[in-house]
């Protein structure tokens, strides 16, 4: 399954290139995320091998996979309406689909290596792919969004190789990056040489993953990539650099440096809901609203991360809640560009009223990513704040719930807006004229996604909660 899994892209591009067609190149991304999900449950059902040279399923990257792989199926229906309406030639619709291909299966192998070494070499990969598909609407905000990212990311992974050599260095005569017999030998590390390691490479994949302060690429590649690319790289990039980072994490706790890690992921964390309490305020792009509000949930992922104990099982909860809430909102908001033919939140108003089906799900979305009863977010941040009580983090857990309300008002005055306010007639007739535009296809995913959030809030089935805390055990 593991080698399906990463050959069939392989194929599939050399076929969309081959062919350069629209439609193929569609047909492909389509076919690749179905086999993706079919081998991602067969894979976490234990139906078949599990391993093969250097990539491997374990406890910890298995709800990894099952999250990406559940987000690409609902991005590629959603790219299949999507791209009826797209502009251009056969030949950039097919790098466009070629490119998707890369980035998944770059993705997909970073989640599934066993070495550290071809973890880093994979997430260069997903920057290089990426990189494209963020810069595909030529537009002059879109090349300077692609070189800020190629830019930031490269630096992040000049860093993380940094920190890597100098875990090569603090192994001594270990001279391995395998994860696994990393952890054997965590006790024998030279410690000095091994905190070190791990500031260069949180500061570097942290950058992938959207801490602050090494953030400042995501707000501009999330919003001037084309909505399903957003999606994507919201909704699961960044817990394939967070699963690095919790590999890494691992090695520090059982070398016995856990409260230095920890306090490295408070102080990022924290730093990271503090700038988009910042910058929420001032942003006049409704998708930068939410590439911030992404930088938001990975703080939220680093302090649960440096919070520990019952807190790791709300880290895996609230991991797959901003991926399912945060891909519906990406998504929505594509129905809304396509709607309104702008990204500005003053030129968007009365949402609900030129398209209820897109409005409500731009509400409902808001309300799934706010951690409003019964989403999911809800019972992972109640579990964290509860940890930080019972750990009598009392000034922490304050701050925390501080930052999160004004994050909350910031992001949902400008979500009312757009979704109640009055819609004025030149509005009326540019929707009109382009609500054709929004196929089926563009609602179904939104729906699935939102439905599993809230769902998923109240009962989580017994075969999925095992597999989340067999994975929390393992952080």
């Amino acid at each position: 399954m593991i080698s399906t899994i990463l050959i069939f892209p392989i194929i599939a591009c050399v076929l969309v290139m081959l062919v350069k067609k629209k439609a193929f190149g569609t047909l492909m991304v389509n076919a690749y995320a179905i086999v993706h999900f079919i081998c991602t449950l067969l894979l976490a059902a234990g139906i078949w091998e599990n391993t093969v040279p250097y990539f491997a399923v374990d406890s910890t990257n298995i709800i990894f996979l099952i999250v990406l792989s559940l987000i690409f199926l609902m991005v590629a229906i959603y790219n299949t309406g999507y791209v009826r309406h797209l502009e251009g030639s056969d030949k950039k619709l097919s790098h466009y689909s070629f490119m998707i291909l890369v980035f998944v299966l770059s993705m997909t192998g970073t989640l599934l290596s066993t070495d550290l070494a071809i973890s880093w070499i994979l997430i260069e990969g997903t920057t290089l792919s990426s990189a494209y598909l963020i810069y595909f609407n030529k537009t002059k905000h879109s090349i300077e969004a692609a070189w800020k990212y190629v830019f930031i990311c490269s630096i992040g992974i000049a860093l993380a190789f940094v920190g890597i050599i100098l875990l090569n260095i603090s192994s001594g005569a270990i001279n391995t990056m395998n994860f696994e017999q990393l952890y054997q030998h965590a006790t024998e590390f030279d410690l000095m040489w091994l905190k070190l390691a791990f500031v260069f490479m949180l500061f570097g994949f942290g950058a992938k993953m959207g801490l602050a302060p090494a953030h400042f690429w995501l707000p501009d590649a999330h919003s001037e990539s084309p909505s399903p690319i957003s999606a994507l790289l919201s909704a699961t990039l960044l817990n394939s650099a967070f699963l690095v980072i919790v590999r890494v994490f691992k090695i520090m706790e059982l070398a016995n440096c856990t409260n230095y890690a920890r306090l490295m992921l408070l102080v990022m964390g924290f730093l990271s809901l503090f700038v988009t309490a910042v910058f929420v305020y001032h942003i006049k792009n409704y998708k930068r609203m939410l590439a911030y509000s992404s930088i938001e949930n990975m703080g939220i992922l680093a302090i649960g991360m440096a919070l520990g104990g019952a807190a790791f099982y709300a880290v895996v909860l609230h991991l797959i809640g901003h991926s399912l809430a945060k891909a519906s909102f990406f998504l929505t908001s594509g129905n809304v560009l396509e709607l309104f033919e702008s990204k500005r939140t003053k030129s968007v108003s009365g949402l609900i009223s030129a398209d209820s089906k897109t409005g409500w799900l731009w509400v409902a979305s808001f309300l799934a990513i706010c951690a409003f009863p019964t989403s999911l977010l809800f019972i992972s941040e109640f579990i964290m704040i509860k940890t930080m009580i019972l750990d009598k983090h009392y000034i922490l857990c304050g701050l925390f719930v501080l930052l999160l309300t004004i994050i909350l008002y910031g992001i949902g005055r400008v979500v009312i807006k757009m979704a109640f306010g009055e819609l004025s007639e030149d509005k009326a007739k540019v929707v009109e004229k382009n609500i054709n535009k929004i196929s089926i296809l563009m609602y179904i995913p939104q729906i699935i996604l939102l439905i599993l959030v809230f769902t998923m809030g109240i009962y989580i089935p017994d075969c999925l909660n095992e597999i989340i805390k067999i994975a929390a055990g393992t952080f």
